[in-house]
């Protein structure tokens, strides 16, 4: 099985409402739907959105970036030859993560399909069923409370809930949301770098004190600031979980030696693909550090793919946030991995087990 060709298309989902965060709002999932083409018909389907705040990628960087660097180096290529094809895939080009992340996930769902197996079988195998949290935006109160009801209501057991605007409004809001849910949901933070060291740690031990039990706060401080990180690591009760911290395996060395977090958020944008996610969670399960999994606002092509990864590494991946497809009004993907709430499971279909995408618009290039 040989790559012959890479296309691609925009795939537009609407959201049930706005995704807020200290960085950015969004109301429409809008990404690049990657299809890796091969000479015996099969196709491998990735995806990627334009998370500029975070990834520094854009629809157009991500286009030009398979097109021009990553996509000539792949022609020709056997799909059995993974590794290669990975390396390849790394080598093409500094940054670009998301990019890397489409055609690497497409990769990966041709390696399934050319073997007649499920990705995470492929990956090491695993209970194909896992548990999501989902995510409460940024917003009044009074919404933020009802929000998080609502979701209890429809079973989501974790509730990941933005902060970091104001800091005594994040308190208020987290008070509030805690005795509307409490001993039904955990509460899981997330600051988005919205605060400073020393405001994650009073907001955080003024939550504590008041006997707020946090699952987790996930990247209280800036991406880069890793002194930061530890000082709230090493203050307060809450364990401490680096996102934007963290983007590939060098970081996840250099954050652990510097004991700078409790827990690392694995993201397939984030690593540029599968391949660097397993070594993360692998470096991760060697220190004995738990690792988290989870996506930026994705439709069910790529969350798929994290998925699989997250059934095949349970092992280190012990929680897991990948709500992308709960917070879309519909599901245009037909096949593979099925998102009922909080409840994700996965067939037996090989690679993803993509049949159709509904509503793709093709980008001609």
């Amino acid at each position: 099985m040989k790559i012959t060709d890479i296309t691609f298309g925009m795939l537009r989902v609407p959201l049930k409402t706005p995704f807020k965060t200290a960085l950015r709002t969004v109301a429409t999932i809008e990404d690049i739907v990657v299809m890796v083409h091969t000479d015996t018909g099969h196709v491998g389907y990735g995806e990627a959105p334009a998370t500029a705040v975070i990834t520094g990628d854009t629809h157009g960087s991500i286009i030009d970036a398979i097109r021009h660097y990553i996509s000539p180096r792949l022609i020709g290529m056997e799909v059995a030859d993974l590794n290669r094809v990975t390396q390849l895939i790394q080598g093409a080009m500094e940054k670009n993560t998301s990019a890397k992340a489409a055609v690497e996930i497409a990769v990966y769902d041709l390696w399934g399909q050319l073997y007649k197996a499920p990705l995470y079988k492929l990956l090491g195998g695993g209970d194909p069923a896992i548990t999501t949290d989902i995510t409460i935006s940024v917003d009044y109160i009074d919404k933020m409370v009802a929000d998080s009801v609502d979701a209890v209501e429809r079973g989501f057991e974790s509730l990941k809930i933005k902060v970091g605007k104001d800091i005594g409004v994040d308190i208020e809001r987290v008070r509030a949301i805690y005795a509307a849910v409490e001993n039904r949901a955990l509460l899981r933070l997330d600051a988005n770098q919205g605060w400073t060291a020393k405001q994650a740690v009073y907001a955080l031990q003024t939550l504590e004190d008041a006997g707020i039990k946090l699952e987790l706060v996930e990247q209280p401080v800036k991406a880069r600031d890793l002194a930061g990180m530890r000082y709230v690591t090493e203050r307060v009760h809450t364990p401490v979980m680096a996102d934007e911290s963290v983007f590939g395996p060098m970081e996840v060395i250099e954050l652990i030696r510097m004991r700078a977090a409790d827990i690392i958020n694995i993201k397939l944008m984030k690593t540029g693909g599968i391949s660097n996610a397993i070594r993360i969670a692998d470096i991760a399960a060697m220190h004995g550090v738990e690792c988290m999994i989870g996506c930026m606002l994705e439709t069910s092509i790529s969350v798929a793919a994290a998925v699989h990864v997250a059934v095949a590494k349970a092992d280190v991946i012990t929680k897991v946030d990948l709500d992308g497809p709960s917070l879309a009004r519909f599901n245009p993907i037909d096949g593979g991995v099925i998102f009922n709430e909080s409840e994700i499971s996965v067939t037996d279909a090989p690679g993803l087990g993509i049949r159709e995408i509904r509503g793709l618009e093709r980008i001609e290039t």
